[in-house]
């Protein structure tokens, strides 16, 4: 379906619904188109061709809301999708702060681009022979490589449209493309698997297959012959792959459903320090390519870069009109969650941190669900490398790190200047000055 195509199915659904009643209406339809390449040991394992499309309307009845979706788009079956979630709406209780945002906040066009397609369908020669390079990269990264769980490239573009009973219309398409492969290392101490990946807007910006496999071959081969490391508390670097998912727990307690529902570690902490001094984040919806990147947010609320953190010090939360309005506050444009996260480094790279911390522990996978987001407490399995003398002495793993998120935020001693622009929270490697280790 064309653009044009998503617009007229989204209007007539919400032409439909107030024929039949409804008070107010939002509706998304989207379609998308992707494909999945692996190979594994040289063979082609997989071949995957997705195309999907839908339409999924919330209507309200006063204050109170159903929901429905279809994919198929006839005019028959998007108003029979209407009438259901009518008559979901009739039969759920009624909720003050329900309804579609203020027309005040909604975004207006025309929308600036922001590079977020650039659409790219390789033949299956061309994937399987991109796949293949990468995994023959992975083996003469290290004579020990003996063994492959697959090298996929997958390519996705999507197109969507929004659109409420206010006015509101927009949307865009967008696409991402990524590379990865994952190996398996062996020696006399047993095996080790790692991996490497590569993810972008743009073909053209993904690392290459020699790249990537080589990258995978010598995280895998380095992670031969590990052990546990002493137990005790020491020094801990988050590297650049691990770090996000600190950044991560910090967006959870401080957006809106976790405050409203008083289950944050973060509950009235605006205005507060919540980082170490040194540590600013800033959220940019309108990076160019950026994975998180939009003009307006999934209720069509506009969208602001803005500091989130500075030195330290939290400005602002991520709110969606619901949980705004449940806390008396207004939508920050954050419905479907943040955009691009540009965590401030101190422009040091890894070996600079390694040097910082002297000795201590190098954090490069986490296994576990991590922090409890009620109170904070943080433990997660890990493995990585141990440091002595500000350089890696031996790769460990089978072990447990503990902390509270409070104090390791706090505790951030230095952020690298080794962020990857694959995520939507863009940070260094982290170094948090102690953390409880439960090893040997």
């Amino acid at each position: 379906m064309t653009n044009s195509s998503l617009q007229n199915a989204a209007t007539q659904a919400i032409e439909y619904a107030k024929t039949r009643g409804a008070t107010a209406a939002d509706v998304e339809a989207s379609t998308s188109v992707g494909q999945n390449i692996t190979v594994r040991l040289d063979e082609v394992e997989t071949i995957e061709h997705n195309r999907d499309k839908g339409l999924g309307i919330t209507v309200y009845l006063g204050q109170q809301r159903g929901n429905a979706s279809t994919t198929d788009m006839s005019r028959a079956a998007i108003e029979r999708t209407v009438d259901a979630a009518l008559a979901i709406a009739k039969y759920t209780a009624a909720d003050e702060f329900a309804g579609l945002p203020e027309a005040s906040a909604l975004a207006r066009g025309p929308f600036a681009s922001l590079n977020l397609y650039h659409p790219w369908q390789p033949s299956i020669d061309e994937a399987v022979k991109l796949c293949r390079e990468m995994e023959a990269a992975a083996f003469a990264a290290d004579q020990r490589i003996d063994n492959s769980e697959g090298a996929t490239l997958s390519t996705y573009e999507s197109d969507f449209i929004y659109a409420n009973s206010l006015g509101f219309v927009g949307g865009y398409a967008t696409t991402r493309h990524s590379a990865s492969v994952t190996v398996i290392a062996t020696a006399d101490s047993g095996m080790q698997r790692d991996y490497w990946y590569s993810m972008a807007r743009d073909r053209h910006d993904l690392e290459s297959p020699d790249a990537i496999g080589l990258r995978a071959g010598q995280r895998a081969a380095a992670r031969l012959n590990s052990r546990r490391a002493a137990t005790g508390e020491y020094p801990v670097i988050f590297d650049a792959t691990a770090s996000p998912g600190l950044i991560g727990a910090f967006v959870s307690a401080v957006s809106g459903s976790s405050l409203y529902r008083k289950s944050s570690f973060l509950l009235d902490s605006l205005g507060t320090q919540v980082f170490a001094k040194g540590v600013s984040i800033f959220e940019d919806p309108f990076l160019a390519k950026g994975l998180a990147s939009g003009p307006f947010d999934g209720e069509g609320v506009t969208t602001s870069a803005r500091d989130v953190v500075k030195e330290g010090v939290l400005q602002g939360y991520f709110l969606a009109t619901y949980s705004a309005r449940k806390l008396g506050l207004k939508s920050t444009g954050n419905a479907g969650g943040n955009h691009n996260l540009i965590v401030s480094h101190d422009g040091l790279s890894l070996s600079d941190l390694f040097r910082k911390m002297g000795r201590g522990l190098y954090v490069t996978e986490t296994m576990g669900h991590g922090g409890n987001s009620v109170t904070g407490d943080y433990s997660l399995g890990a493995a990585g490398f141990w440091i002595e003398d500000g350089a890696i002495a031996y790769p460990v793993e089978e072990i447990t790190i503990a902390s509270n998120l409070r104090d390791m935020f706090k505790g951030i001693v230095n952020i690298g200047n080794d962020a990857l622009p694959y995520s939507s929270k863009r940070v260094g490697s982290i170094l948090i000055d102690k953390m409880s280790i439960a090893g040997e």
